[in-house]
């Protein structure tokens, strides 16, 4: 019988065992799945901030916020997968410190009640991001419905960015650095066929870079204008050309006065065919003994700059003070 027993035993524990292993192994895979599905879900990369609210479920200050006092028209889309969440007209001034919306579209918002059953959560539909709460009652407008929104949850998208690219389905976009960007978006923006331009970082490793840590070096970031164009017309190459006869593509690590790898010149890729073209555009200025600095970088993270950067010389009746244009001949 002590036998037996023992081998009952043995059996037991090897069938025990053996049923870890499989648990194991499939708890592995579903998390190894879902993990990797996530991922593929071509969600937008958050910064810290951004996941503290949208995905840990917390609350930015009030009054903070970008679109806490914003009333252009428009459409606000999920930050998280820019499924459209609010349009403009159902915007209110609620003097709460979030932005207020009475009414959603159709479908883009879910609620779920918090567990203390106290409010209601609301969420993308979509992706599950938090966007804030909904309350009802308080007479605000005659919906008499707010959805209380923290703006970090949020994208904003102008109804004549909507028409342009409506009109023009084939925009492409284009990525320049030479020194201040000030003065690389003045001179590329009043080129026919460019629909939109602003300015922001590129190139660095830090999320969501201030100009105040750009300028410090450490994250590595060059300043860049960012060009949004219609192709039919004007074309990449000569937007390129353009950018390399505006500033000094020989200087290194700065534009005149203005020094540091910031103030770098590179041009940011899109595609190959971009990449191409840039690639042929300094093989020509080598072979007339030109010493090229210039870079030729896949985009990555465009960063927007603060909004006092935007248009800058256009707002302030100013004149570029280290970029000035000079014609090449390219043949």
């Amino acid at each position: 019988m002590k036998n037996k027993s023992k081998n009952i035993n043995g059996i037991s524990d090897i069938l025990f065992i053996s049923i870890f292993i499989v648990l194991f192994i499939t708890i592995g895979f579903v998390v190894t799945t879902k993990s990797a599905g996530e991922k593929n879900m071509g969600y937008n990369k958050l910064t810290e901030e951004e996941e503290n609210v949208i995905i840990n479920k917390g609350t930015e200050s009030p009054f903070s916020g970008e679109f806490n006092k914003f009333y252009e028209t428009g459409t606000y889309l999920c930050k998280r997968c820019e499924t459209p969440l609010y349009k403009s007209d159902s915007k209110f001034n609620s003097q709460c410190g979030w932005p207020s919306f009475d009414d959603e579209i159709p479908g883009a918002v879910k609620r779920i009640p918090d567990k203390d059953g106290s409010r209601t959560e609301i969420v993308c539909n979509n992706c599950s991001a938090h966007l804030g709460h909904v309350f009802l009652g308080e007479q605000f407008t005659e919906k008499n419905t707010r959805h209380c929104v923290n703006s970090i949850s949020l994208k904003f998208v102008s109804d004549e960015e909507t028409a342009m690219k409506k009109e023009n389905p084939k925009i492409e976009t284009a990525y320049f650095a030479g020194g201040c960007f000030w003065g690389v978006e003045y001179f590329l923006q009043q080129e026919a066929g460019v629909l939109s331009t602003s300015v922001g970082y590129m190139g660095g490793h830090k999320d969501n870079p201030t100009y105040a840590e750009v300028c410090d070096g450490p994250t590595g970031h060059a300043e860049v204008a960012k060009v949004e164009f219609d192709p039919s017309i004007i074309d990449y190459e000569k937007l390129a050309k353009l950018f390399v006869e505006i500033h000094d593509p020989t200087q290194i690590n700065g534009q005149g006065p203005d020094l540091g790898r910031q103030y770098r010149s590179e041009i940011f890729y899109s595609n190959e065919k971009q990449k191409k073209s840039i690639e042929q555009l300094i093989k020509i200025l080598k072979s007339k003994g030109t010493k090229i600095a210039t870079r030729s970088t896949k985009a990555d993270s465009f960063w927007p700059a603060e909004n006092y950067h935007q248009d800058y010389y256009q707002n302030n009746g100013h004149q570029p003070y280290c970029h000035s244009r000079r014609e090449i001949s390219w043949d």
